[in-house]
């Protein structure tokens, strides 16, 4: 089909062409009204680099409209379009230049971190970057971009359940408890992948409430104080699946806040011993036994295990050495 232009300005800045057309009517889209989409984004170049493309997830984005979705662009393209349409859009550089952050969350979410570990402030962003190369040279350099967006699902305010990131603030924060006590339930149950989830959507919706405030002040300060306790959890649950990676990240969080934390202390040094970092396990495990002298006899235990642990190891790696393994 051709391409059209937004509005009665050619100068709007999006540019649709419809490329598979449906027959169902056009919603009116109120405030409230939730869809679902695929999206795949793509460089306005020769060879129409994918840089972004959800359909490899198998899980459709959710957008609620009038949340003041950080990609206003997004919503002017899909309240133009009919469940079961596919269109492109090129988009001016002007419209989506939160397109870079946007992504860098939607990425990160994808490869199942539990939250953002750095605020995105202005020097933060100047000094790491976003972590991607392209989402970095797309801020340094704007350029259109082309969007093929899938529309899949529209549904009216009333006709679906609230998700954590759809509530208000209030119902964000009466959720949080409410979470806390479902992943304590779950890991009472040994369920702790599940447990894990309810800790991680806590962090989260403490993360987007503390998005809403000024670093260091007085609300930014307790909403990431609040996190302490989900951070430990979602630890331990990590700990107990012996996934120990993603327990040293959380744990050092924790003593980024409280350096003297015991409980953060002891599950990162029992999760370097699981990743096998010998000497920060050690290091850890010392601490915790300056801290809390009524654990120096479970934290002598853990010593004398990564002593046995030391000694297995060098007797493997001697006889690697001496051929005598194989």
């Amino acid at each position: 089909m051709a391409n059209m232009n937004f509005g009665d300005d050619p100068s709007c800045g999006i540019k649709k062409k419809v490329l598979h057309a449906s027959r169902a009517e056009l919603p009116t889209f109120p405030d409230g009204t939730k869809v679902t989409f695929l999206y795949s984004t793509r460089l306005c170049n020769d060879e129409h680099t994918v840089i972004d493309d959800n359909r490899k997830d198998g899980k459709p984005m959710e957008l609620i409209f009038g949340k003041k979705f950080k990609l206003e662009a997004w919503e002017t393209c899909l309240k133009s379009m009919r469940p079961r349409e596919v269109a492109s859009f090129v988009v001016d550089p002007s419209l989506i230049g939160a397109y870079p952050m946007v992504a860098k969350s939607l990425r990160d979410i994808r490869k199942g971190k539990a939250h953002s570990n750095h605020h995105c402030c202005g020097m933060s962003i100047k000094e790491h970057g976003l972590g991607y190369s392209d989402l970095d040279d797309l801020m340094q350099k704007p350029q259109p971009l082309e969007f093929i967006l899938e529309l899949l699902t529209v549904d009216e305010p009333g006709q679906y359940k609230k998700e954590a990131w759809a509530m208000d603030i209030d119902e964000k924060l009466s959720a949080i408890p409410n979470l806390r006590q479902e992943g304590n339930c779950l890991y009472i149950k040994k369920d702790y992948r599940g447990a894990a989830e309810k800790y991680g959507e806590a962090l989260g919706i403490l993360e987007q409430l503390a998005l809403r405030e000024k670093p260091g002040d007085e609300d930014f300060i307790k909403l990431d104080m609040m996190k302490i306790p989900f951070l430990l959890n979602y630890a331990q649950c990590k700990l107990c699946l012996e996934d120990f990676y993603p327990v040293i990240e959380h744990t050092t969080e924790v003593l980024n806040r409280e350096p003297g934390n015991v409980k953060a202390l002891f599950r990162r040094a029992k999760a370097h011993v699981g990743a096998w970092n010998p000497k920060e396990a050690r290091d850890d495990f010392e601490q915790v036994m300056r801290l809390d002298s009524s654990l120096a006899k479970a934290v002598s235990n853990e010593i004398r295990n990564l002593d046995k642990l030391e000694r297995e190891k060098l007797n493997q790696d001697k006889l690697l050495l001496e051929g005598k393994m194989f």
